[in-house]
């Protein structure tokens, strides 16, 4: 498996997640992953910069969001890095619970959890980066 490691940066609106997902696929091909894994790895890395561009980055677009992969042993890692302040993803309300089955966000932080094998968040003095782990 190539050990190289593939890097994305863009501004953050909303119309280049189109961006991300071609970014996804490119890397996710060289890998030869799966269509099981590329959509797992997608649906999650779309959510990841959705959250990075709407909510950390407000859609300013002179904030940018950088994302990472790369091959570590058998695991693929994907490294999300907004210019935003930061969350506590324990404060997010559960979007299971009935009283936000209906509601149209929320969700994204729930999908990584259960997609990926591993979610971490790494709050830096520039940011915050979601770590998406999968193993291969």
């Amino acid at each position: 498996m190539p050990q190289e490691k593939y890097h994305l940066e863009i501004p953050s609106d909303p119309n280049n997640l189109i961006t991300v997902e071609e970014f996804v696929n490119y890397f996710s091909k060289e890998l030869n992953l799966d269509e099981d894994k590329l959509s797992t790895v997608l649906l999650a890395v779309t959510e990841a910069a959705t959250n990075a561009i709407k909510h950390a980055n407000k859609n300013d677009i002179n904030k940018m969001v950088t994302i990472d992969a790369y091959v570590d042993d058998s695991n693929l890692i994907i490294k999300v890095k907004d210019e935003g302040h930061g969350f506590h993803p324990e404060e997010v309300p559960d979007p299971t619970l009935p009283e936000n089955i209906l509601k149209d966000s929320g969700r994204g932080v729930y999908l990584m959890k259960v997609y990926m094998d591993d979610v971490k968040y790494n709050q830096t003095p520039t940011g915050l980066e979601t770590i998406l782990t999968i193993k291969l």
